[in-house]
This record gives structure tokens, sequence and C-alpha cells, in this order.
């Protein structure tokens, strides 16, 4: 009944309920209960503010005619979300793995996934300049300008940040049990065809190889911006 305000103050109710059920059963509160606890229901409200906004409005809105107007109140919003997403994220890691030994996490499956999902989050942070910042002057130049497929760019990557993100609920969190019991995982030996051996650290190194794959990387990111130029 959408002329009941109640119905959607239940349904947000029923979602907090959830959220809290999702970081009572995380990692981190596994780890320590109560700071656990808190910090991924901050994490998840965080994402959950900022994601579902910007997925309703990018694949339920009728038009775009309001748009400037949307983006006075939600680019702040948005941003405010993505701070304490990004705080609350670094504390979250803090409970599972030393950020000192960041990379030896990539030797098993969630540590691998915790790579691809900041990855992601690098072109998610692109998308959102677009949208908050490149298109806001877009907008001013040429009001017929539609920037709702902008939208659904960056709201199909953030899906893809979250499946990320489930994959490593399923996953036992890094630590020498977790080689003993489940080894290394695959994609680490597709890239690694090495001896390993207990105590091994995987470190950072420069060579051509990844120069040339960083090279890429920024150019691709460089065509989201020339794109969006282009129409």
């Amino acid at each position: 009944r959408r002329e009941d305000s109640k119905y959607s103050w239940i349904g947000c109710l029923l979602t907090i309920l959830l959220i809290m059920g999702l970081a009572w059963s995380s990692h981190a509160s596994s780890s320590e209960q109560i700071i656990g606890f808190l910090t991924h229901f901050v994490h998840v409200i965080a994402v959950t503010v900022w994601v579902g906004i910007l997925i309703v409005i990018s694949w339920f809105s009728k038009n775009h005619e309001n748009w400037l107007q949307f983006l006075r109140w939600f680019t702040p919003i948005a941003i405010s979300c993505v701070l304490l997403t990004v705080a609350s994220g670094i504390v979250l890691m803090t409970f599972v793995i030393d950020l000192s030994q960041y990379p030896d996490s990539w030797m098993v499956d969630y540590g691998q996934f915790l790579l691809i999902k900041h990855i992601l989050i690098v072109g998610l942070l692109a998308y959102a300049v677009v949208n908050g910042i490149l298109i806001r002057r877009r907008l001013w130049e040429d009001e017929t300008f539609n920037p709702v497929p902008w939208v659904k760019a960056e709201s199909l990557v953030a899906l893809l940040i979250f499946s990320a993100t489930a994959a490593m609920s399923q996953q036992s969190p890094p630590s020498a049990d977790t080689l003993k019991h489940e080894g290394l995982s695959f994609l680490f030996e597709l890239f690694y065809q090495g001896q390993y051996y207990s105590g091994m650290d995987v470190q950072m190194s420069v060579n051509s190889i990844g120069i040339f794959l960083i090279i890429i990387a920024c150019l691709f990111l460089a065509l989201l911006f020339y794109e969006k130029k282009k129409k």
C-alpha cells in the first residue's frame, strides 16, 4: 500500500534485522564478537544504503528528468557511505588477516576473492566519479543527456563485488591450517608453478609482464572516461 509509509518502515526494519543476522554470523564477529559484529553491521548498512538506492534508481526510474535534483541529495550520501565502507572494510580485514601479510593470503581462495573484490572496487569508484561529477557537468550543458545507462553499469559492477564477497563468506580465512587442510588455490597454482614450501611469502615484484598488464589496465580505465566524453 504505497500511500501508507508505515509499510516502508516495516520493510526497512526487516532489512536491518537481516543485516544484523549477516553481521552476527560473519568471520569478524566470530573473531571479535561485539566489535566485529558492529564493524560488519556498519559496513553492510553503508553498502546497502549506497548501492541499494543506486540499483533502484538505475533500473526502476521512469525517466531522468529530475536527475540533477537526485544527484544533489544522493551524492553526499554516496560519498559518506563510501568513506564508511572503506574505513569499516579495512578494520574488517584486520580481524581476518595481518595487513602486512596481505599478499600471502593470495595463496588461498579467500585471499584471491578479496583481491578480486578490491580490483573491482577501483572500477566501481571510477564509475562513481563519472556518475557523480562528470555527468553532473554534462547535464548542466545538455539536459537531454541520459545518464541511466552509466548508472546501470555502476550497479552491475557493484553486483560483481557482491558476488566476490559472497564467495569469500564461503571460504576459510587464510592461515597455516587453511593451507594444510585445503591446500593452494587453483588460481595460485595456475600462475605460480614453482615449488611450494611451508612459510613461503608472496612478494610484489616488478617485471615486464606486470608492467605490461598495468599499462593495459590503466588504458581500459582511461577508455571509461573517454567513452563518456564520446557518448
